[in-house]
């Protein structure tokens, strides 16, 4: 259930009213800072200045954001702010949304080094206040400035509306207008949090990786960020405008709502909205899909295809993957342990292979080629293949074919989930590179997990630092051509290879890929 409130009718948290500040429990040592919109004051912990839920933004409901009502009293940013409206466990929601968290090694002139962390969570879901993404030892052992965010998701962040109903110019991407608006703040801020605003690098796991490739397309984007790093987040099309608006309409629809009526989604309750999303996508099935429209407006072209956009050419980037992406989503199943190659190919669907194939083809193939896995690891292998790593591989190349940089790395250390099966799953990245390992769901195993860790977070904050990730315990990592695919495999110790896995990306190239955004 969403649990959220609406102050005014026709807006959500509606944008003139004042961000209300936490309890005032001041110490002579807590910091202090001014920002645009008022004093802030934060919290040390373990030496760690710490600013939670400051707003960076204001969001009418279907409205671009603006900047928040300016305050006198200090903001006590002292605990996490809402997360947007959605389906889901997030235990605190609100259409008041647009909150980031700061942890910076201290509020002064050091001009450090700035990683803002954008979720995951496919458009939909998430928050930026997971103990998973905690930066507060990230930024003790890098000396750097750690941010993340939330914004706005699901149909308030992405139903595109402008084709059904005047007024709603700039719907398929509020989502994304939130982001530019948090990294504009980033950029007028980051001065007074300790942090260089023209060292400021763009990280994020799935989604977040996502709306960072859609960013890197974006004109609104440009020249606010210098350093992207995607892990298991790609976004190679988005969603054209007459597919988003089929979207809209089968929205519409589940809400009750005829075409003259659009307009009132502005003033329905917001529960409503969300769980009219639960409807079947009209294009690829499973749920209403969410997510950036290449509109002509903010979005003129597609992320990263037919090519690389050349307005972030000069941008360093790293593209990510995990070797068991789909475990996660996966492996807990009961009915995916077990079983028979007879039973394999159902398992196969389009929607997991994000490719349209016969399923008996793709076992077939497999068999031959690696007759000593199992159908269990067969359905891993496969679905991981077609999905998330076949568009890294795409990025990977776009970027090579234009003579930009991109290092491509995969995960290969292990975790564990529930069920009890291991493998380097989709997000077992995240607390290895924010050194989160003891927080709940981490999936860490061994002792040895700390080490692998180490190498991550190090060679994230030298990325942020330098603008390349090679450095001490990494063997010479260059980055991707066509001619040698290079990519550094994290594990321990990590090594090179030149195109791991070829031949599955070669059977898997001859077949066209369907992004979700289609």
């Amino acid at each position: 259930m969403v649990r959220g409130n609406l102050t005014r009718r026709g807006l959500g948290l509606a944008a003139a009213a004042l961000p209300l500040a936490g309890v005032a429990r001041a110490r002579a040592d807590d910091p202090e800072v001014h920002t645009a919109g008022g004093p802030v004051r934060g919290v040390v912990r373990d030496g760690v200045a710490t600013f939670l839920g400051v707003p960076y933004g204001a969001a009418t409901r279907f409205e671009p954001p603006t900047a928040p009502r300016a305050w006198r009293a200090p903001f006590v940013a002292d605990r996490h702010g809402p997360a947007s409206p959605q389906r889901g466990s997030e235990p605190d929601q609100s259409e008041d949304c647009l909150r980031l968290n700061v942890w910076t090694p201290g509020a002064d002139a050091g001009r450090r080094p700035v990683l803002v962390y954008v979720h995951g969570g496919a458009y939909s879901t998430g928050s930026g206040s997971s103990p998973l993404t905690d930066g507060a030892r990230l930024a003790a052992r890098g000396d750097v400035v750690v941010i993340t965010l939330n914004h706005r998701l699901g149909p308030l962040g992405y139903a595109y509306l402008d084709r059904l109903a005047p007024g709603f110019q700039h719907t398929g991407n509020l989502g994304q207008l939130d982001l530019i608006r948090a990294l504009e703040w980033v950029r007028a801020h980051a001065a007074r949090f300790g942090g260089d605003a023209d060292r400021v690098t763009v990280f994020g796991q799935s989604g977040g990786g996502a709306k960072i490739a859609t960013l890197m397309a974006t004109p609104a984007a440009a020249g606010l960020f210098h350093r992207v790093l995607t892990m298991s987040g790609q976004q190679v099309t988005a969603s054209g405008p007459l597919n988003a608006t089929r979207r809209a309409e089968a929205w519409l629809d589940a809400l009750g709502l005829s075409r003259d009526r659009a307009g009132e989604v502005r003033t329905l309750p917001v529960e409503r909205l969300i769980e009219a999303a639960g409807v079947a996508d009209p294009i690829l099935g499973g749920s209403l899909y969410f997510g950036p429209v290449m509109d002509g407006l903010g979005l003129p072209r597609h992320p990263f295809f037919p090519d690389a956009p050349a307005q972030s050419a000069h941008i360093p980037m790293i593209i990510g993957n995990t070797r068991e992406e789909t475990l996660a989503f996966l492996g807990n199943d009961p009915a995916n342990q077990g079983l028979t190659w007879d039973a394999l190919p159902a398992r196969l669907t389009p929607a997991q292979m994000r490719i349209d194939v016969a399923p008996e083809a793709v076992v077939a193939w497999y068999r031959e080629h690696h007759p000593h896995l199992t159908p269990d690891e067969v359905l891993i292998r496969a679905t991981t293949a077609g999905r998330s790593w076949r568009a890294a591989v795409i990025e990977a190349e776009a970027r090579a074919a234009q003579g930009a940089p991109a290092w491509v790395y995969q995960l290969d250390w292990p975790a564990r989930l529930p069920s009890g099966r291991t493998g380097a799953h989709h997000a077992s990245d995240i607390p290895l590179m924010f050194d989160t390992l003891s927080a709940p769901g981490s999936g860490t195993i061994g002792p040895e997990a700390q080490g692998m860790a180490d190498l991550m977070s190090e060679m994230l904050v030298r990325y942020a630092r330098t603008g390349s990730p090679g450095g001490p315990g990494l063997p010479a990592w260059t980055p991707y051509s066509l001619e040698r695919r290079e990519t550094l495999i994290l594990d321990l110790p990590p090594r090179r290879e030149n195109d791991p896995r070829g031949d599955e990306r070669a059977f898997f190239a001859r077949i066209p890929y369907v992004q979700p955004g289609t």
